[in-house]
């Protein structure tokens, strides 16, 4: 497309790419070559697990869907969803923006290339704390969910901090 060389959105595309990439690679590897779903749950360090979970509904597991029908209306849910946030990509002037728009971008795409694949989002990263008088598990997750979380953060510290913030006379 003409004119977009050196536009924020090339940026902004190039980081959705990139989290796709790597999401699908992370989870083609855990699923295929290291075998999760035989081993988990497998300890990294004292507070992180590494765990199979197929999450049929949308972020922290809710509205589960079983059907066919359902799990297709979230795809779609999804994909009205990346279609929007590249329209505002589109018009990003600052590179966080677009930076933040691809990482929500590529998080979406990644998610809903498993849901198209396997009818669930494979989430595998399980943060918990563990002490003899008290157990917290976070909920389990995936380098998706990471991109679409620090995407989120990054428009927020935009609309606070950003040039165009509105400030305080």
């Amino acid at each position: 497309m003409p004119g977009l060389h050196g536009r924020p959105v090339v940026l902004g595309l190039l980081v959705a790419a990139g989290v796709v990439a790597l999401d699908q690679a992370v989870k083609l590897w855990l699923l295929f070559v290291f075998n999760l779903e035989l081993l988990a749950p497998v300890r990294v360090t004292p507070f992180l697990d590494l765990v199979t979970v197929w999450n049929t509904g949308i972020s922290y597991g809710l509205f589960p869907q079983s059907g066919k029908l359902g799990q297709w209306l979230l795809l779609g849910v999804k994909a009205i969803a990346a279609v929007l946030l590249s329209a505002w990509l589109v018009r990003a002037e600052s590179r966080l923006t677009a930076v933040a728009l691809g990482l929500i971008i590529g998080g979406a795409i990644g998610n809903a290339i498993d849901r198209a694949l396997y009818g669930a989002v494979f989430d595998f990263i399980l943060l918990h704390i563990t002490t003899p008088n008290f157990t917290f598990r976070w909920y389990v997750f995936n380098l998706a969910d990471v991109a679409i979380v620090a995407g989120v953060i990054g428009l927020i510290y935009e609309v606070v901090f950003g040039r165009n913030a509105v400030k305080a006379p």
